[in-house]
């Protein structure tokens, strides 16, 4: 059995033209693919649709409500906030969403950060563009300090698969982790509240979801608590950092750097205080800790794993 009329509204998002799709093809009849959909293309693109894949396209009550046959919505991501869910549920739509697909990915992405940033890289490439090593008077350039992660410690805020996968990454390298109380949480046995634990931590990795109680977590007063060497890695969610205070921290050396994988508008159109080149041991990514090839391919397949799940009368990764 499978589904007669289904739409990919932002496969570009996802697909570089290096996934394979055959298991997709096999829960629809006909796909009809778009690399991406603006707003007014919604209603149109998904009217006779019985399953909807989308990542970031915005699935409003409106539109959700025009799709006659929409049965199954499938989100090619962890996050639903671009899906209205009560709409969904009113309508009898299922939605699904992914989980877990990007975790080998994230934690190497962290650590690439950690170690690019502990290990001065950035600094000792432009070193040598610049001709500082051909130009040294000994067989090594030691301009700028190296630290080891041995014997350091980590701060965790969020210790799901992804803070739960950094935490052994960093005791594989002797790091010592401590974790944070989840922020709005209940209080959990062995975690430290926040303010007590940033003092302590050489590098803060943060894996919470953005909410009202994480938003802005991370602002001037806490990058303040911070040791004057420590390292803050964000491949969460933009909006927990506040960016200006980040900048600034970073300018003052308040702290000793910052890796940043998301911003708090994305793409970053109308700028960004985290994108000033003139900030000291900063590295900036594109939203690109999840993206490696693999986790990609684990997302489609669990999206087929889903839809078949569904024609199956199963509930698999249901959140509506």
């Amino acid at each position: 059995m499978s589904l007669k009329n289904g739409v990919l509204l932002d496969l570009a998002t996802i697909d570089r033209d290096d996934l394979d799709l055959s298991a997709l093809a096999e829960m629809c009849e006909g796909w009809r693919r778009h690399a991406y959909t603006e707003p007014a293309e919604v209603a149109a693109r998904i009217a006779d649709a019985e399953v909807v894949v989308t990542n970031k396209v915005v699935l409003d009550r409106q539109a959700l409500s025009g799709a006659r046959s929409l049965r199954l919505v499938c989100v090619a991501a962890t996050g639903t906030n671009n899906v209205d869910l009560e709409a969904a549920r009113e309508l009898g739509i299922a939605v699904a969403n992914v989980a877990g697909y990007a975790t080998p990915s994230v934690v190497q992405h962290v650590f690439s950060l950690i170690l690019a940033l502990t290990t001065r890289l950035p600094e000792y490439q432009r070193a040598i563009d610049a001709g500082a090593w051909q130009r040294h008077d000994s067989f090594c350039v030691m301009d700028y300090p190296i630290r080891e992660l041995a014997g350091r410690t980590l701060g965790i805020v969020g210790l799901g698969d992804l803070g739960g996968g950094v935490a052994r990454v960093a005791e594989a390298f002797g790091m010592k982790v401590l974790v944070a109380q989840r922020p709005g949480g209940a209080l959990r046995v062995g975690r430290l509240m926040l303010e007590a634990l940033l003092p302590r931590v050489d590098v803060l990795s943060l894996h919470c979801p953005l909410t009202e109680s994480t938003r802005g977590l991370i602002g001037a007063r806490e990058l303040g608590l911070m040791r004057r060497d420590a390292l803050l890695i964000n491949t969460a969610r933009g909006g927990i950092v506040d960016e200006q205070a980040l900048a600034d921290a970073l300018r003052a050396g308040t702290i000793g750097g910052a890796g940043v994988d998301v911003l708090s508008a994305e793409p970053p159109r109308a700028g960004n205080p985290l994108l000033d080149p003139s900030i000291p041991n900063l590295i900036v990514t594109p939203h690109i800790a999840w993206a490696s090839r693999e986790a990609r391919q684990r997302m489609v397949d669990e999206i087929a794993a889903n839809i078949s799940a569904f024609l199956a009368g199963t509930s698999r990764n249901r959140v509506a």
